[in-house]
């Protein structure tokens, strides 16, 4: 994807946390670099997560925010940057996997109009003839967008599924071969990379907080769930390439 190994970064820690959850996303219809704002949920999954970020170890003096310039990750990344109190840089580089002529569409209009381009899709093979990005180049542009961060400790990297996608397979040395051999990023999901004896290691990944249970009348929480960081039970299960994929978040399996 980047030719003979990776450029050295200025940040030993990496936090790829994917946008929170739009109108398309719960619709099923692919967005790619168009731009559709958060939906409501979107904005809470942001505001509920942004302080367990925080918490993970991210303070003012060691920590760069830098996002994708559509609409539904600068404001994502903007929750975390009020928090921190740390300015937001925005990078078109880091945008969403150019889509094509599939942008705008659900899954069930791209499977009647473009079926060979949809099953070459959900096998994981290469998509011919829609337009849009070849993989390799969505990795080399945001790959491009982290050689050009500032020193820092850590970088929350705000962006999209495919582009998360894409940057962890680069960064990891996955070739095609091993294309989806993680699952996608659940919406307001993130993972999690550092850097050791000059590679790069996963250590957390498709990382999400669920909704505190309400509060009874009487003080006492509702049944319900407790509050913590778990991998996304939904959007971002991983998707065999014999199964179907989730039935909502088109962007989800890129």
């Amino acid at each position: 994807m980047t030719g003979g190994g990776l450029p050295e970064l200025a940040v030993p820690r990496l936090v790829l946390w994917r946008h929170g959850r739009t109108e398309w996303n719960a619709t099923g219809r692919f967005q790619g670099q168009l731009d559709p704002p958060l939906d409501e949920q979107g904005r809470n999954q942001a505001v509920l997560a942004a302080p367990h970020l925080v918490a993970s170890g991210l303070t003012p003096d060691d920590t760069v925010v830098v996002s994708s310039d559509l609409s539904r990750a600068a404001e994502t990344a903007a929750t975390l940057t009020a928090l921190l109190g740390v300015p937001l840089k925005l990078d078109e580089r880091l945008r969403e996997h150019g889509m094509g002529s599939w942008e705008g569409l659900t899954r069930a209009e791209v499977r009647e109009r473009f079926p060979d381009q949809y099953a070459d899709w959900m096998a994981g093979r290469t998509v011919r003839g829609r337009g849009g990005e070849d993989p390799s180049a969505v990795a080399d542009r945001a790959l491009a967008a982290l050689v050009d961060l500032p020193e820092a400790r850590v970088a929350v990297v705000v962006t999209h599924g495919g582009t998360a996608g894409r940057l962890t397979e680069v960064l990891l040395g996955l070739g095609l071969d091993h294309r989806r051999m993680f699952g996608p990023l659940g919406n307001c999901a993130w993972s999690e990379l550092v850097s050791q004896s000059g590679r790069w290691r996963l250590i957390r990944h498709n990382t999400s907080v669920l909704q505190l249970p309400e509060v009874a009348a009487d003080g006492a929480p509702a049944p319900g769930p407790v509050l913590r960081a778990v991998p996304s039970p939904a959007d971002g299960d991983a998707t065999p390439e014999d199964a179907p994929p989730p039935a909502s978040d088109a962007d989800a399996v890129l």
